[in-house]
């Protein structure tokens, strides 16, 4: 498997000897049965004869070079994941192929040195949290932020204590959904931004208020537009846009055509600077035009912007 792929195969004095520098004796009647053991194991070895020559290979792996291409692509876009684990998951998956193929994995990385994060524990956190979700307990961590000399130190002096509830991923980010005892919320956390994760003998708070999440909308609404309350809001956008609408918010959400150069459409989202940030930033194409609460609260922050 990691000699031969589809383009290459080798032949049977190569087999011997690869076997001879490990150390194995074998002639080639033994080889010819362990071929065969081999394709009764279900790893089906190909022969095929070039010039005088025979040659053998092991065409059908368990992944295809093209979806190892993707996982690598993947692992190396992911922020959550360091540059130190994502070299070492990425050399995991070339041991999956070929030689040959593992070479085509290395050049398919084009998005390496990535603001990635500093957080080498990140796997431990997500499979400490999954334990303690599986067991119904509660844990507790350290959060951390950012201070000004670029190092990551707790928010607080004592550890949170959270009922952990689920898992999200948005914006390459992992978050934590827990229930927070204390204000008797729900609340996310970026999962790399945790630490030192220890399960408690408590068991979970906050079912009831877990299951009346719809997590689809859920997410949507509080990763998609950040932290806010939630409004119904209408807005008139440029028929151009009409593909930014709905990649942001989906294609149930009800669109209509306002005249020849506009749509309107209806949307609820969570009120926040992040969300009249995201109407901004499409200028004069993108109107926010109820309710008037809303499009009053829309005023006001772009005023006070301007006299800042």
């Amino acid at each position: 498997m990691e000699n031969t792929d589809e383009a290459h195969g080798i032949t049977m004095s190569q087999i011997l000897n690869l076997l001879e520098k490990n150390e194995i004796s074998a002639d080639r009647k033994s080889i010819y049965r362990d071929i065969q053991a081999l394709e009764e194991l279900g790893i089906f070895v190909e022969k095929e004869k070039v010039g005088k020559n025979f040659y053998y290979k092991v065409v059908e792996k368990q992944f295809e070079i093209a979806e190892l291409k993707l996982l690598v692509d993947s692992v190396s876009a992911s922020r959550f994941i360091t540059e130190k684990k994502s070299r070492e998951l990425i050399g995991k998956l070339e041991s999956l192929v070929s030689k040959y193929e593992a070479k085509e994995l290395q050049r398919s990385i084009v998005v390496a040195g990535r603001n990635k994060t500093q957080n080498e524990s990140i796997y431990y956190n997500v499979d400490a949290i999954h334990l303690a979700m599986n067991e119904n307990h509660q844990i507790s961590f350290e959060y951390l932020q950012w201070n000004l000399d670029k190092e990551l130190v707790p928010r607080k002096d004592k550890p949170y204590v959270v009922s952990p509830w689920s898992l999200l991923w948005d914006q390459e980010n992992y978050y934590l959904l827990a229930f927070d005892e204390e204000d008797g919320i729900m609340k996310n956390y970026r999962v790399d931004k945790m630490r030192r994760i220890s399960s408690l003998e408590e068991k979970r708070l906050g079912l009831e208020e877990f299951q009346k999440l719809d997590m689809s909308s859920y997410a949507e609404k509080v990763f998609g537009m950040f932290y806010g309350r939630e409004e119904t809001v209408t807005i008139l956008a440029k028929k151009y846009l009409i593909g930014v609408v709905l990649d942001r918010f989906g294609t149930d959400i009800p669109v209509r055509k306002e005249d020849e150069e506009w749509i309107r459409f209806r949307v609820t989202v969570a009120i926040s600077g992040q969300f009249f940030g995201w109407l901004l930033s499409f200028g004069n194409d993108m109107k926010l035009i109820s309710p008037e609460d809303v499009v009053s609260e829309y005023k006001e922050l772009l005023k006070s912007a301007l006299d800042a």
